[in-house]
């Protein structure tokens, strides 16, 4: 399967962020529900005039009240309305797209970019308060309020048994024709100076709900309901526990996606779409999926 853009067309490079307290996630939907795929979409086809819409291709789709700071995506727009736009697209887009969503850069993709496929790794942090007297009524849309005193060591120690590849059906939302095979890279637990605990979640990809429920399971090592092998045993199961408890979206914000250098993006985005097994096991195309 080739990235190679149709002639008459040039793939730019969206970097966005954007508050998700008022969007139904980030994919656009029939019901015509507001999301952050379709504010842009349209944004796009009135900078160009256009009547029809230039799809966009994202990183990785995000949750109703899911929150991003360094989400990526792409859009392949014909030639002329590149030409025309480009030194001013930024400015024109900022003075049409609400304040909840921000375009930081758009330019021309590099060949063989996939703003999906090309990924190498994702970076999450969820953000939770132990915190007696609950979450600053400033940071209210961004940090879960956890009753009960978190153990961060114990959380710690207990994440170490999820890291590596691993079938993390006990923690992802099956959907049909999709694997739940993922990389975690990184999962990490620090309270800051002001008491907010943070975590931070880098995997290759992620399935669907696959982050918040980490963070709920770890959650529950923290508070000291369930003991430090219990995340590791769930995941042994490799089905999905009803015990795991799916945290609020509000605390999750996608901070970052990562891309190999500019040679190796077509070969990515080829080794992305195969179809990924452990050992002994079934699967279908890896995607990037939402959390």
């Amino acid at each position: 399967m080739s990235d190679e853009v149709e002639p008459g067309l040039v793939r730019v490079r969206l970097d966005l962020s954007y508050d998700g307290k008022d969007f139904s996630g980030w994919a656009k939907q029939p019901s015509g529900r507001r999301t952050v795929q379709g504010e842009i979409e349209n944004a796009l086809r009135t900078v160009a005039r256009s009547s029809r819409t230039y799809d966009l291709t994202v990183a990785g789709r995000t949750d109703a009240g899911v929150h991003a700071r360094g989400q990526v995506a792409h859009v392949d727009l014909p030639e002329e309305v590149w030409a025309e736009h480009r030194e001013k697209l930024l400015r024109r887009l900022a003075g049409l797209l609400a304040h909840d969503v921000r375009i930081w850069r758009v330019a021309e993709a590099p060949s063989g970019f996939n703003a999906r496929f090309s990924a190498i790794w994702r970076r999450y942090a969820y953000r939770v308060t132990d915190n007696p007297g609950g979450v600053d009524p400033l940071l209210r849309g961004h940090v879960l309020w956890h009753d009960w005193e978190l153990d961060v060591e114990a959380m710690n120690a207990a994440s170490v048994a999820l890291l590596g590849e691993h079938d993390f059906a006990a923690y992802c939302k099956k959907r049909e024709g999709a694997t739940t095979i993922r990389t975690l890279q990184e999962l990490s637990w620090v309270r800051g100076e002001d008491g907010i605990v943070t975590a931070t979640v880098r995997a290759d990809a992620f399935c669907h709900n696959m982050v918040r429920s980490l963070v709920g399971a770890l959650l529950y090592v923290g508070d000291g309901h369930r003991g430090v092998e219990w995340p590791g045993k769930v995941l042994a199961a490799a089905v999905r526990d009803s015990s795991v408890h799916v945290v609020k979206p509000h605390g999750l914000t996608l901070e970052e996606v990562g891309y190999p250098a500019d040679e190796l993006l077509a070969a990515r985005s080829r080794e992305a779409r195969n179809m990924r097994t452990l050992p002994g096991s079934a699967g279908a195309d890896a995607g990037a999926g939402c959390c």
